[in-house]
């Protein structure tokens, strides 16, 4: 070869390696969350200036081997076969009990039998076989000066329903709150007995209800002798047949229940103490499955006959779930609406959403849902569209208590009052919403 097709040979071969090297930094950068879409201030910076860490846990996650296949996604609550665009951007900085974590989400395509395996077994295996391996990658990768209180995870995977046959019915969701430190002890420690000692101190929540751990045994500890923080409370939600109701972000929103004190009674008025009613028992899994069975009629009649006309995803059937230890419907709906992200905020797409999507649409889609006594929320997912790119979208979801849509539904609640009884989060963050002020 002569001189100068060498020249010209070595300077093809730098051009392409620039391209190749330009191309994988451009995927990377792609496979996290836009600082930009980040509202919160202290997160948006932590975000930032962690780009490049969260990029390399990115890729080293990516080539781990798990007993079974495990993909990052940000929102776990819908198979990742299932979904028209994943979001693999599962790292990111999330805020948790007024702590900053640095959360890492997924899917783990095990199949656990429930005849087989035990809740706890079931969650004992995820953990040995996702959290521990990418938690020693996140330990590596993240150096000890980056502010951050904490590790969390949120881990979903299929559960074959006890005496079926179908396959992939089930789901349920793994939420692990680790501290700096113990995210450390945890890999020092090979030991069941030693990691025990650990989890024990942690916040773990299967299914969105407070969890005993137990690694290696059949039943899980007794939650109510583990000496948990006082400020504990669920953070995840779960259905037992999917949705896309953003699960996992459910894990960056701190949802406190504080119940306002009330001025002591005159004397003159107080009257003879009656036995305080006994509290009513967090909803079960159990729960869950009785009334699934029991509505799943009217849900499928509901998808359907309805389904097109209310928007509903096909991948996410309408199901019931726990959240916030109650019974809920959850719903999975697809805003025919498209938003520039450039034009408006997150505020104002929620609001817009609402009132222009949401609200018209309840007064004929409430009569035709199965409002049974034990339902005590409806639960709206709304995906919207941001723009005409394809991977370009967002979820606001609005969960309302039965009592206040019907309130609404009947005329004897405004649009804010109805606001005002609800949960809104965007992406999983909570939001305080003003319709009027931001429209």
């Amino acid at each position: 070869m002569s001189t100068s097709r060498r020249k010209f040979a070595r300077v093809v071969v730098t051009v392409l390696a620039g391209v190749f090297l330009a191309l994988v930094v451009a995927s990377s950068a792609l496979a996290q969350v836009n600082p930009a879409e980040i509202s919160n201030p202290k997160l948006r910076a932590a975000e930032e200036a962690n780009l490049s860490h969260l990029q390399v846990l990115h890729h080293s996650i990516g080539a781990l081997q798990f007993p079974h296949p495990f993909v990052l996604t940000r929102y776990v609550g819908v198979d990742p076969d299932r979904q028209a665009s994943l979001d693999t951007r599962g790292l990111e900085f999330v805020n948790f009990e007024n702590r900053m974590l640095l959360k890492t989400s997924g899917f783990y395509s095990a199949a656990f039998d429930s005849a087989q395996l035990t809740q706890n077994e079931r969650a004992g295996r995820t953990f040995q076989e996702v959290v521990v391996p990418v938690l020693r990658v996140i330990v590596n990768v993240l150096p000890p000066e980056v502010e951050c209180g904490g590790i969390g995870f949120e881990i979903a995977y299929h559960v074959r329903p006890r005496g079926k046959n179908s396959d992939y019915e089930g789901r349920e969701i793994l939420a692990v709150v680790l501290s700096r430190s113990d995210a450390v002890a945890v890999l020092n420690e090979s030991g069941n007995d030693k990691r025990q000692e650990i989890l024990n101190r942690s916040e773990i929540y299967v299914d969105g209800t407070l969890f005993g751990l137990a690694l290696g045994q059949k039943d899980p500890m007794n939650i109510e002798k583990l000496e948990k923080p006082a400020s504990v409370e669920s953070v995840s939600g779960s259905t037992t047949r999917g949705s896309a109701a953003i699960v996992n972000a459910r894990l960056s929103t701190s949802n406190s229940r504080i119940a306002p004190s009330s001025p002591a009674p005159p004397a003159h008025a107080m009257a003879p103490e009656k036995a305080a009613p006994a509290p009513k028992p967090a909803a079960s899994h159990a729960d869950v499955e009785r009334l699934q069975t029991q509505v799943q009629p009217q849900l499928d009649t509901l998808v359907q006959e309805y389904g097109n006309k209310f928007h509903l995803v096909a991948y996410a059937p309408p199901s019931i779930a726990v959240y916030h230890q109650q019974l809920v419907l959850q719903m999975t709906l697809r805003n025919p609406l498209t938003f520039e992200m450039q034009k408006s905020s997150i505020y104002k797409r929620a609001a817009q959403t609402f009132d222009l999507f949401l609200a018209p649409e309840l007064k004929a889609l409430a009569p035709k849902l199965p409002l049974e006594s034990q339902i005590e929320a409806l639960d709206f997912s709304i995906l919207n569209r941001l723009g005409n790119e394809k991977d370009s979208s967002e979820a606001i979801e609005f969960v309302c208590p039965v009592k206040a849509i019907r309130a609404f539904v009947d005329d004897e609640m405004t649009s804010q009052g109805l606001i005002n009884q609800s949960i809104v989060l965007v992406n999983g963050v909570r939001i305080e919403l003003h319709l009027e002020v931001v429209e």
